[in-house]
């Protein structure tokens, strides 16, 4: 087999790649407020830091594990730095040092590469309706709720054609179609629709969620339209994390093959499969084989966020190649291929 010339530039091209899937950079960075910087508050803090962050990793507030209360009595352990910013103290846990150490404590973790939420939150008053928008005003509130929940939240501009089109109606409604139409150009993986109002000194909403084809909705509240706006998104988080975590010891060895693939696709589903360290194996025309370790849920909640489409094997329009071969390389001779290894479970996927 020779490679398709197009595919031969796939290891040195830098595509600009839709942003759907969004990997979180300060997935491991947590903020908890102190009011003074007295060792017993510190102490205090970072246990807190360690909660939030178990819960952004798992989606999950009962972990009743030994081994994770042990890590919550001396979370320093896991802390690459911190330091206090204004009135709160920002730590920085260490990635690769945290994730082990969980793993071995038993725990179910959701990795850094989440689906984008695009959140279209009307707050209504006395006054009117006021859709929030990027930079505007209670944007600084939903953004960082989305950090502290680990999530890849995204705004619209809310020029005057999405103040129009965001009515009360049409975020409130239980079919998304009018949002979905506005909210096209921004190429997000989900969709987010938040009435908010205040009553009396607290704060309340009706919130719905759609990702692909998982839906649902809720109410939440909080005495502040911060404490509000984290109460949506932890329920949103603790609602998508059990569709991405996995636990230590499920994953199985996969033959992934994609159909359809270009270039800037190759370069999305690179990224998208980095967590279960994928390895090319073959490539023909647009079609392309890996092997990697995951649990099937997990590959498959992963390969969604890219919109692939599962092709049954048995209705696939070619034969599956042999991925225990080598990748050929132009110009030379084909290797001589050893005997037929075991692929293990076979999932075959295309645009």
């Amino acid at each position: 087999m020779r490679l398709i010339p197009h595919f031969l530039a796939l290891c040195c091209a830098i595509v600009a790649v839709p942003g759907m899937a969004a990997p979180l950079s300060d997935l491991y960075q947590v903020r908890e407020p102190v009011t003074s910087q007295q060792p017993a508050e510190r102490e205090e803090a970072l246990r807190k830091a360690f909660d939030t962050l178990v819960l952004r990793l798992t989606g999950n507030a009962e972990t009743d594990q030994a081994a994770v209360a042990q890590l919550r009595k001396d979370p320093q352990q896991l802390i690459g730095r911190y330091a206090y910013e204004d009135n709160a103290v920002v730590v920085n846990f260490d990635p690769i040092t945290t994730e082990r150490a969980l793993r071995s404590a038993g725990l179910s973790l959701w990795g850094a590469d989440r689906p984008s939420i695009l959140t279209w939150w009307l707050g209504e008053s006395p006054n009117g309706s006021q859709l929030v928008g990027d930079a505007q005003e209670g944007s600084v509130d939903l953004q960082a709720a989305a950090q502290h929940r680990g999530l890849p939240l995204r705004l619209p501009l809310a020029d005057l054609s999405e103040q129009l089109a965001a009515t009360a109606e049409t975020v409130a409604a239980k079919d998304p179609q009018a949002l979905r139409e506005v909210s096209e150009r921004y190429d997000a993986d989900g969709l987010l629709a938040v009435v908010a109002r205040q009553s009396g000194e607290a704060w309340e909403a009706s919130w719905q969620l759609w990702l692909g084809d998982l839906q649902t909705k809720g109410k939440a509240s909080g005495d502040s339209r911060a404490a509000l706006a984290d109460a949506v998104m932890l329920a949103v988080s603790k609602f998508l994390a059990p569709q991405y975590r996995v636990a230590p010891g499920e994953t199985s060895e996969i033959t992934l093959e994609v159909l359809g693939a270009d270039i800037e696709r190759f370069a999305e589903l690179d990224r998208l499969l980095e967590p279960f360290g994928a390895r090319l194996q073959r490539v023909e025309s647009d079609r392309l084989v890996y092997r990697l370790n995951a649990s099937p849920e997990q590959l498959r909640a992963q390969l969604a966020l890219a919109r692939l489409q599962e092709v049954p094997v048995d209705e696939s329009e070619a034969q599956p190649l042999d991925a225990a071969a080598p990748l050929e390389q132009p110009g030379q001779p084909a290797a001589e291929q050893p005997p037929q290894a075991d692929k293990g479970k076979v999932l075959r996927y295309r645009w």
